[in-house]
């Protein structure tokens, strides 16, 4: 019975060390893992999290969507995106709107921005002359 007890605390251990949660990149501090420079901005940065639970973060949505693709063999849980309106606030990938147009100077120049809302990417589609698109398009728009 102590056995058993010690394996279900072990395994709730294990089970908790898993996190789906972003934690903010630490601007000017933090390198991306797809092209090593330093993080500098917090409206294009992106983190994605394997179902290890290892983090991995980076200074462009790009970057990170080149990463994923080039590392087939990781199996990834969760990805995020900086939300373009909020300086360094990390949102879910599947659930933001993006936009991208030449007048988005981003890091490696996706020229791409994450939105929270559909609203706000309506919003920014008209004030930078861009093409709204969704995460599907977004991943599929790199090799």
């Amino acid at each position: 019975m102590r056995t058993l007890a010690l394996a279900c605390i072990a395994f709730l251990f294990l089970a908790s060390c898993s996190s789906k949660e972003a934690k903010p990149l630490k601007i000017n501090t933090d390198a991306c893992d797809f092209c090593k420079m330093t993080i500098a901005n917090g409206k294009f940065g992106a983190e994605l999290i394997t179902q290890k639970g290892r983090y991995y973060k980076f200074d462009d949505l790009g970057c990170m969507v080149q990463f994923a693709k080039s590392n087939t063999v990781v199996p990834y849980q969760s990805f995020f995106v900086n939300d373009y309106t909020k300086d360094n606030t990390l949102i879910p990938a599947e659930t933001a709107f993006f936009i991208k147009s030449d007048q988005i100077n981003s890091p490696m120049r996706g020229n791409m921005a994450a939105l929270a809302t559909a609203a706000e990417q309506s919003e920014y589609a008209k004030k930078f002359n861009a093409k709204p698109l969704n995460w599907t398009e977004v991943y599929n728009s790199y090799k």
